[in-house]
């Protein structure tokens, strides 16, 4: 801990002496958009021609922005290029999505706006850019729970869905099997670890969110490790020499050698804050996944260090200040839809929200796409008009209407049945395609096309470039 606490001091003394850097974490589930999302705001960042809404752009005073060597050489590169070829190329298509943390920075050259800092010159500031799985952000709540706890919550979460998961009843089946066992035996840890994360890829696939371990989902370099074979189990004592007490040391091993690593190498740092959330998907997949979500992402906030930084937090550590929640796939709904799809969203973290407002950081629920998939369009469908989206699917030139579904005004009408456990929507239908990229060539000075990219700059960057 000391030794941690000497690092940290070094790295804000250099970082009070050098050019200022904002460090921006992106994260949010898999499937909300992240790598399109750091992709698309970069390329907007470098090619302005997009950002009126930005407004160092609109006022003239970016001068250069362009990539640099990122300041951790042990954190893989985010591969900008490669993502930004796959999204705008003559195949476009969806780039991969985020597996690890990488990170990106990105240095942009601004000139001042008050005519006494402009006598020293254009300015330069470091946008250090990390992403990294939400699922991961997920274990951090395992810190403060025992193995019996995490075990009893999860086999619950299992046995709420075993009646439609068939990997959730054949691992609780083993599992009880197991527990009868007196005596470790390896291969029937690794058989009950293989058989819980298939149902945990199950239940993900089926639009689940609240899954732990998230390394489990999304190993990283910890594939076929035996820090992740491990799993919940019924148990009453832990006795010596049992696969259940076995169990219980790697989940320890596992909370203190990757979960507190991961905190404090990544996380911990971070200036502002990205919290992308695929809501379509969710409200798709039915009250009890929406639902799910809320808990999940209720979970992944109530981590954040939230807090105004002042004069000496380059020196006493810095607290996330800003935070963006920003609703993905905007472009799956006609813009008369975008201000209930925001408020549905400020709705879902809400308790998360008024906690981060509380503690002096601010926060800001819109609506985005990094990349716009669609054009709008109006149809008169059985005599009334109808606000529409079309895009295309596949790698093909087809192209495809979409309606999503109709937004309530006010959010509760549709979180309300959720949090109730309604097992479907009574007056509601949502559905979603799933888009490809537009094919298009992008002229000089343009970014991808976007939804609200230029907004969220704004609120994240736009302060620190006076």
């Amino acid at each position: 801990m000391l030794r941690d606490s000497v690092e940290g001091t070094g790295e804000a003394l250099t970082r009070a002496f050098s050019d200022p850097s904002l460090r921006l974490g992106v994260t949010g589930l898999s499937r909300a958009g992240k790598t399109v999302f750091i992709t698309s705001l970069v390329a907007n960042l470098m090619e302005r021609g997009r950002m009126a809404a930005f407004s160092p752009e609109r006022e003239g005073r970016i001068e250069a922005a362009y990539l640099q060597p990122q300041p951790d050489d042990t954190v893989a590169r985010f591969d900008y290029e490669s993502h930004l070829a796959a999204m705008t190329g003559p195949e476009a298509h969806w780039p991969i999505g985020t597996r690890s943390v990488s990170q990106l920075r990105l240095s942009l050259r601004v000139t001042p706006k008050s005519r006494l800092a402009r006598l020293t010159g254009p300015r330069r500031l470091h946008l250090d850019i990390t992403d990294y799985p939400g699922e991961w952000l997920l274990d951090l709540g395992l810190l403060t729970q025992s193995y019996a706890q995490w075990s009893k919550a999860s086999l619950a979460q299992i046995s709420a869905k075993a009646q439609n998961l068939v990997e959730a009843r054949d691992f609780l089946a083993m599992a009880t099997e197991a527990v009868a066992e007196t005596r470790h035996d390896e291969m029937q840890a690794s058989a009950l670890a293989q058989s819980f994360t298939a149902y945990l890829h199950a239940a993900r696939a089926a639009g689940f969110s609240q899954l732990t371990p998230g390394r489990f989902i999304l190993p990283g370099e910890l594939q076929g490790s035996p820090a992740l074979t491990f799993c919940p189990l019924p148990i009453e004592a832990l006795r010596r020499g049992t696969i259940a007490r076995e169990a219980a040391r790697r989940f320890e091993a596992y909370k203190s050698q990757i979960v507190r690593p991961f905190f404090r190498a990544h996380f911990a740092r971070i200036d502002r804050q990205v919290v992308l959330v695929d809501l379509l998907s969710a409200m798709q997949g039915g009250p009890e996944v929406l639902e799910d979500l809320r808990q999940a992402m209720a979970g992944i906030l109530s981590v954040f260090r939230h807090g105004a930084n002042g004069p000496l937090a380059a020196l006493l550590g810095q607290k996330t200040d800003r935070i963006l929640f920003a609703a993905t796939k905007a472009d799956y709904l006609h813009q008369s839809q975008h201000q209930a799809y925001a408020n549905l969203l400020e709705a879902l973290v809400q308790e998360a929200k008024q906690r981060a407002d509380y503690r002096g950081a601010k926060t800001r629920a819109m609506a985005i796409a990094g990349l716009r998939s669609t054009v709008e369009e109006s149809r008169v469908l059985d005599g009334a008009e109808v606000d529409l989206v079309r895009g295309r699917v596949g790698q093909s030139n087809q192209m495809r209407a979409l309606y999503a579904g109709h937004l309530p005004d006010h959010p509760d009408h549709i979180l309300a049945p959720a949090r109730e456990g309604a097992r479907d929507w009574s007056d509601h239908e949502f559905a979603v395609t799933d888009f490809a990229p537009p094919i298009s060539s992008l002229r000089a000075g343009l970014g991808p096309p976007h939804i609200r990219l230029d907004a969220a700059a704004e609120f994240l960057l736009a302060d620190r470039m006076g």
